[in-house]
Formats: structure tokens, C-alpha cells, sequence
């Protein structure tokens, strides 16, 4: 083979490695975290009793990096370059203990398991039975119990919120989240106060 067709040949196959490297490339990762949006923000007061939060379960399906959205039928689809910032089972309790404590004005609201002795005044588990995008909301179904050190019953509750968000539009999927997750403190707030007056 002379030169001229040789070095063509060459050139077409490096072409042709460039294209392929360029279809390779991972898509851009982006990466998401749930809020604080409650604005009923109370003053902080005295010295008042010490919540914390012992334990959040979530559905195994959810409980990973990577978001994920209903496909058709009953499948799912787990959306590889659409991401959460930290694990859930880390966020929500944070963002569950951050929402206490604006709305209770208490400064002593920990969302550190370590800390879930009994030794706290009262103590949250939260198990999330659905944590999911269905159509143009998204669900929170929460089974809750507050216990008090004081050795009063438990008071339990679920609480189930639905949020209007855009499905295609994966940041306002999480804003519904972290919506949800304000009015489900909102609600366990109510209760708390409702158990304190019993005690």
C-alpha cells in the first residue's frame, strides 16, 4: 500500500475513535439536597426539653445514591446522573430535626443517633413507607412515634402528604420533597405539644 492511501486510512480510523470517544462521555451529574422550608420560624426561648431523632427507616428501593422515578408499568427507573447530595437516611432526619427547631423555638434538637439515649426528654422514630414521584406529585407516608423519658404512652400517628410538583423537572420533584417533609414536622410538632399538655 503506497503512502497517500495509507495515511487516509489512518486518518479515517482516528476519526472514527474521536466519534466514539465523544458518544462515550457520561452525561453531567447533578446533585440535589432537601430543604428547610418552614417559615413559622419560633423565638427561641428558655432552656426547653431535648428532642431527638432516633431513627428514620425508608423503603430499600430509595435508600441509594440516585433518584428514583416510576417507568411504565411496574417498573422504575433509577436515574443515574440525576443524584442526592447526601444519603437520604442522613438528610432526613437532619432536615426532620432543622424543621423542629424553627417551629418549637428549642435549640436542643438533634438528629444524631448517638445521642438517642434515654436520656432525651422525647424521642422520634419515623418510618417512610413511600418516598416516591406518582404522576405530578409526589407522596410521603410516614408511620411516626414520640416517646417520652417522663415514661408516659407513646403517641403515634402517620402522616400522608401529596405535593403538586412537575415531573419532568427533577429540582422541583425534590422541592416537593423537602414540602412534604415540612408539613409532616408541622404534624408531629402538633403532637408533641399535644403530649406535652398530658404530662
Amino acid at each position: 500500500m503506497s503512502a497517500r492511501p495509507l495515511l487516509a486510512a489512518v486518518t479515517c480510523g482516528l476519526s472514527g475513535l474521536l466519534v466514539l470517544a465523544g458518544c462515550g462521555r457520561s452525561p453531567q451529574t447533578t446533585f440535589y439536597t432537601l430543604t428547610p422550608l418552614v417559615t413559622e420560624v419560633s423565638a427561641p426561648g428558655a432552656a426547653g426539653p431535648s428532642i431527638t431523632i432516633a431513627r428514620v427507616t425508608l423503603p430499600e428501593l430509595i435508600d441509594r445514591p440516585q433518584l428514583v422515578v416510576p417507568d411504565a408499568g411496574a417498573r422504575v427507573a433509577i436515574l443515574e446522573s440525576q443524584r442526592w447530595a447526601e444519603p437520604l437516611k442522613s438528610a432526613i432526619p437532619r432536615l426532620l430535626a432543622e424543621n423542629i427547631s424553627r417551629l418549637t423555638g428549642l435549640e436542643r434538637v438533634s438528629a444524631y443517633p448517638q445521642y438517642a439515649a434515654s436520656s432525651a426528654d422525647y424521642r422520634l422514630f419515623v418510618d417512610i413507607q413511600r418516598f416516591e414521584p406518582a404522576g405530578s406529585t409526589v407522596v410521603l407516608d410516614a408511620l411516626w412515634e414520640i416517646r417520652s423519658a417522663k415514661g408516659t404512652p407513646p403517641l403515634t400517628g402517620r402522616s400522608k402528604t401529596i405535593e403538586a410538583v412537575n415531573p419532568a423537572d427533577y429540582e422541583a420533584v425534590v422541592a416537593g420533597y423537602s414540602r412534604a417533609i415540612a408539613t409532616l414536622s408541622k404534624e408531629i410538632v402538633q403532637s408533641l405539644r399535644h403530649l406535652q399538655t398530658k404530662e
